[in-house]
């Protein structure tokens, strides 16, 4: 049976004074649909959000919702009154026709499903993530058939958001997930919809989970290079034609000239699309001392209260080291980075730091100095230009770097989004020589894309990095160990998230970890897989990067402008030559890679 439209838009139109969102939007969303909402910051996606649950109006279209749907919404914020309890929430969100006995039934069944200790406890007093499982219980209460989740993972540590996708994968509700955590929407979602301006239509849906729609997204792009290619040698001969002009200005011939232009323009809007910005340019700079010992922690030990952060914790940092640090919210993982950076004292132990070595700290509050500032003035302090890796940059090409217009460098820091801050602190780390960095929570408010980019440039500092983050996909891709802070005092050494994972979902750890890691033929084994993966994903990117530039020197040996210029047109065919021999010698690698990791797996 065809699942039946819960909401179907049809050629919507938003925008925020002079800003586009989106325009003539259209789509469906269907019964047990779970798709997950992707795209750059900026391009209305919590505003689509809004406007499916009611709350935001748009410009022109058509929204209809089914009669019987039910249709509930999740904010980033909280907004809920701090002094109610969590039962007092809940049961103002329960339906107004159900029985006492009824609503009891569902309020145990909600504790026990979102794990509750204690529904007396005060709102105000409760963690951010346990905030966000009050807002996803109020949802429960409620019954509906699609849900509305706008970046649920914030706030959560890595066992709620375990938990988040466990609720998600068994959900009997369709949803629209708003989420930036890959691992998220690859094991939730069964559509993915990218709103961005590099698409025709202003979005890309895909049936499927996130690595499906990866595959279609690169094909789609890459078809719509070939479509630009072919289209500027379509017009390269129309123009010549335009040029000599038809003798006998027949209808046959205005109709050409008609056509010519037409094609004219749809090759402008194809090659703005194809050229859009959409990643953000970040590189980390690392200083270049050969001392192998930037930092050695011996026997920190830290109490908060009654409860034990940690004991006995050593950590010796040397260039090149990435070493990911998780834990349960308050299991002490911002006050072990602060004892490391030296804004808090250790009750036991020392920090012995190396002379002239430089700590960077993104901190998740994502404070500027000045909010008054301009955004101007928050990324080039001194002036109109920057020292980038020695050399000046005007600000209005830094800020370019960082996906910002000239027309928003006026504007005062206190109007910017919560991703725009992050990149404005980014940049601000970037001028900066470090030898060790630390990113305290860096995926809040920053979009896929960006992230993307954040990873090649962690990947590629070659200073020594410390990454506090809930993001398995980024802290598997970059870390080479992760630090666990259990909650009791102990901290555990985990290779990835998966045997983290497991350690979390383990009623007893010692059968499910050490059964697999307690020969060194094993740990070996796993150290040679997680090393092959990263290089052989390293080879991947560094394919794709080669193949654009190959679309880009084609589109250039192609182009009308030099087809008149023998020199230039032999400089692109000799680059294009080298470039085709360099790829082939990165699939000769990347095929060798696939076979010696095949291998290992089986």
């Amino acid at each position: 049976m065809k699942p039946k439209a819960l909401i179907s838009i049809q050629n919507i139109h938003k925008s925020y004074s002079n800003t586009l969102l989106f325009k003539d939007l259209s789509f469906n969303l269907l019964e047990r649909e779970r798709l997950g909402l992707i795209g750059p910051n900026g391009t209305g996606k919590s505003t689509l959000l809004k406007i499916l649950a009611g709350l935001e109006s748009f410009d022109a279209g058509e929204m209809a919702i089914g009669a019987k749907t039910r249709v509930a919404y999740l904010p980033q914020t909280d907004v809920f009154v701090d002094e109610l309890s969590i039962r007092k929430i809940l049961l103002d969100h329960f339906p107004s026709h159900l029985q006492e006995w009824e609503i009891q039934k569902q309020l145990n069944e909600i504790q026990d499903q979102v794990q509750f200790p204690d529904l007396e406890q005060v709102f105000g007093t409760l963690s951010g993530g346990w905030r966000k499982r009050v807002g996803i219980a109020a949802i429960l209460a409620q019954g509906c058939d699609l849900v509305l989740l706008d970046e649920p993972t914030n706030h959560l540590d890595l066992q709620g958001i375990l938990w988040l996708e466990s609720w998600l994968q068994n959900a009997d509700f369709a949803f629209v997930l708003i989420s930036h955590d890959r691992f998220i929407l690859e094991n939730t979602c069964n559509s993915i919809m990218d709103l961005d301006r590099r698409y025709k239509k202003g979005h890309l849906k895909v049936q499927g989970n996130y690595s499906k729609f990866l595959q279609d997204q690169e094909k789609y792009l890459n078809d719509q290079r070939v479509e630009e290619l072919t289209l500027s040698n379509k017009v390269r001969r129309e123009i010549d034609w335009l040029r000599h002009g038809p003798k006998a200005r027949t209808t046959k011939a205005q109709y050409r000239i008609d056509k010519a232009y037409d094609m004219i323009d749809d090759l402008a809007q194809l090659k703005q699309r194809n050229n859009l910005p959409t990643e953000a340019s970040i590189n980390f700079e690392a200083g270049n001392r050969r001392s192998k010992k930037l930092l050695h922690a011996r026997g920190i030990s830290k109490t908060m209260g009654s409860k034990i952060l940690f004991k006995d914790f050593e950590l010796f940092l040397s260039p090149g080291m990435k070493i990911g640090i998780m834990g349960a919210n308050g299991s002490g993982k911002s006050s072990l980075i602060n004892i490391l950076r030296g804004q808090l004292e250790a009750d036991l132990g020392e920090v012995d730091l190396g002379a002239g070595v430089h700590i960077t700290t993104l901190d998740q509050n994502r404070e500027l100095p000045d909010e008054s500032l301009s955004l101007k003035r928050a990324l080039a302090p001194e002036g109109d230009t920057v020292i980038y890796h020695g050399n000046p940059l005007h600000i209005s090409a830094w800020a370019k770097k960082f996906l910002f217009q000239k027309e928003q460098l006026e504007l005062p820091v206190t109007q910017l989004s919560g991703g725009e801050r992050a990149r404005v602190l980014l940049a601000k780390l970037m001028l900066e020589t470090t030898e060790i960095l630390i990113l305290d929570e860096p995926t809040n408010d920053l979009d896929i894309p960006t992230l993307e980019v954040l990873e090649e440039s962690l990947l590629e500092y070659t200073g020594a990095l410390l990454l506090i983050t809930h993001d398995r996909y980024l802290i598997d891709r970059v870390c080479d160990q992760i630090l666990y802070l259990v909650g009791d005092g102990t901290v555990k050494v985990f290779a990835d998230t998966y045997q983290l994972s497991a350690f979390q979902r383990s009623l007893d750890y010692s059968e499910i970890i050490v059964e697999k890691s307690n020969s060194s033929g094993n740990k070996l084994r796993h150290h040679q897989l997680k090393t092959l993966r990263k290089t052989f994903a390293k080879v991947e990117r560094d394919i794709e990067k080669a193949e654009i530039r190959k679309s880009e020197l084609e589109i250039k040996l192609h182009h009308p402008d030099n087809a008149t210029d023998p020199a230039k047109l032999a400089g692109f065919s000799k680059a294009l030559s080298e470039l085709e021999s360099e790829i082939d010698g990165l699939l000769e690698n990347w095929d060798s890679l696939g076979n010696e990791i095949n291998e290992l797996e089986g």
